[in-house]
């Protein structure tokens, strides 16, 4: 027996696999087929509901216009921080993982920013903007202007300087501006499309009316200004209602001398606030020159005699 026992322990380690320097790796895990890396933190995803509202008092939220910025209020390596989100709805949902978060609401010149909190949980936030809403409406006589005859300028004004800061370039009329609570200076310059079609664009004319406003937060505030102005067709004659010499420059001045415009034609037109002018034309080597008075809406022809 001896013997036989002896002989099977020899054949089993005849046949045995040699473990000296085997590595031994766990039967279950992360590192069971790969390399043992370290597990990402679980962060859920939370959803955010946002609006606005123009004003504390206000409960009626912003309908559009709005832009949105979600940042993380965690700050990169250089200081800035990294936008997760952005919508342009007037009340959006953002899906985001669990974690603060910067929001920030842009409406016209006004904006407001937000910290907030996501968990699993929905969150329902609002941002109040400290701001109003400013719409212009421009007239002569009784006729509201084309918009396109209007550039609406917006300062906010200084100490001695009622322009110290352009806020709004090139308005128009009907448009509704958001601007930030506070004191504004308003400009309304009407320009002449009679020559847009040969020179490519509008010439501004010297009717320009201002107002100062406040805008009130949460609150619409309107205004109508009134430009008193009238359409001048320049004319050179040899008499009273005689025909237009052609190849005339003609140059309008007021009557301190500062020149207005220059043109050059048998009957060319222009838009002029109303007031007192002179026009000079010259023709052939000769100048000549009359006064006249503009009164507004009142369109007419200006009849330079050549004698």
């Amino acid at each position: 027996m001896s013997a036989l026992f002896a002989a099977l322990v020899g054949l089993a380690l005849a046949f045995a696999p040699n473990f000296a320097g085997a590595q031994v790796l766990p039967t279950f895990g992360p590192g069971a087929f790969g390399p043992n890396l370290p597990s990402q933190p679980d962060r859920s995803l939370g959803t955010l509901y946002m609006s606005a509202i123009l004003g504390a008092n206000e409960t009626q939220p912003v309908r559009g216009g709005l832009q949105w910025r979600v940042f993380e209020e965690r700050a990169q390596p250089d200081g800035t921080h990294k936008i997760v989100a952005q919508s342009d709805d007037a009340a959006p949902r953002f899906s985001l993982p669990s974690g603060a978060y910067i929001v920030h609401a842009a409406f016209g010149l006004a904006g407001a920013a937000k910290r907030v909190v996501l968990d699993a949980r929905p969150v329902t936030e609002r941002i109040t903007l400290n701001a109003g809403a400013l719409k212009i409406a421009t007239m002569l006589g009784d006729q509201a202007i084309p918009p396109q005859k209007i550039s609406i300028a917006i300062y906010v004004p200084a100490p001695g300087n009622s322009e110290a800061k352009l806020v709004v370039d090139k308005g128009k009329p009907g448009e509704q501006i958001c601007l930030p609570e506070g004191q504004y200076h308003i400009v309304s310059t009407l320009y002449d499309l009679g020559n847009s079609t040969t020179s490519g664009s509008a010439s501004a004319t010297n009717s320009i009316v201002t107002t100062d406003l406040r805008v009130q937060a949460g609150k619409s505030t309107q205004a109508t200004l009134k430009h008193r102005a009238a359409t001048m067709t320049l004319k050179l004659v040899n008499q009273p209602g005689g025909e237009a010499l052609a190849n005339t420059s003609f140059s309008v001045l007021t009557p301190g001398g500062d020149v207005i415009r220059e043109l050059i034609g048998a009957f060319p037109a222009l838009v002029l606030a109303e007031g007192e002018y002179v026009a000079i034309a010259r023709h052939e080597g000769k100048t000549y020159q009359t006064q006249f008075k503009v009164q507004s809406t009142l369109d007419r022809d200006v009849e330079v005699i050549a004698k």
